[in-house]
């Protein structure tokens, strides 16, 4: 039986998906050796491998088969865009991607006017003012915090992740217009599905079924 592989982001969301493999049976022992410096770490009873990733190149690694599972974020899925399958919504990591601003703009918003964007996603983005809304924007992308653009006048609007709202209240911004509900997900190279179908679908059954129990 070869290895199945997975990439993790690192941070919450690696130790939120090893909690729940936790209850499917799936363990890692030696990724709780916390003065560990691997970069790679096995589970040989299940031939299984795990590593760990910034998020955004979580999709890259699965694209091209270096893992054959993944787990990131939606928005980083959506933003990457690469060829793989979006197999399951894991159900933790809960959030919006939503237009913010300052209240005034939301007339511009209303009307399609040209306005500047600035977003750390820029691909959702134009996805979402082009393609859904049919509204040309500038857009400008940001690394930082992106709620500073509205404020010191660099955009009329940002797109960004909206957990509770409450940095975007404290500086005078709201959610304006909501693009997409997000999550962490579970994705998969496309040869891995077709080679491993029954461990991977396993897996996914494993997971549906924890799901319905606790929901219960």
């Amino acid at each position: 039986m070869r290895y199945l592989t997975f990439a993790l982001g690192k941070g919450r969301l690696a130790k939120q998906t090893l909690a729940l493999f936790e209850k499917i049976g799936i363990t890692c022992h030696e990724m709780k050796e916390k003065d560990s410096r691997k970069l790679i770490f096995v589970n040989e009873d299940l031939k299984l491998k795990f590593f760990l990733s910034k998020g955004p190149d979580v999709p890259t690694y699965v694209e091209y088969g270096a893992a054959d599972i993944g787990v990131a974020g939606r928005d980083t899925i959506l933003e990457e865009g690469r060829n793989v399958y979006e197999v399951l919504d894991l159900g933790f990591g809960k959030c919006r991607m939503c237009v913010c601003g300052p209240i005034e703009a939301q007339e511009a918003l209303n009307s399609r006017e040209l306005i500047r964007v600035a977003t750390k996603y820029p691909k959702i983005a134009k996805n979402y003012f082009y393609n859904k809304k049919h509204q040309t924007v500038e857009l400008i992308k940001l690394n930082g915090s992106i709620e500073l653009a509205p404020i010191v006048g660099l955009s009329e609007v940002i797109v960004d992740i909206v957990e509770t709202g409450s940095t975007l209240r404290e500086n005078g911004l709201c959610v304006l217009e909501e693009i997409c509900p997000l999550s962490a997900r579970m994705i998969v190279n496309q040869v891995s599905m077709k080679m491993e179908y029954e461990r991977i679908t396993k897996l996914i059954r494993d997971i549906n079924q924890l799901s319905a129990e606790t929901s219960l």
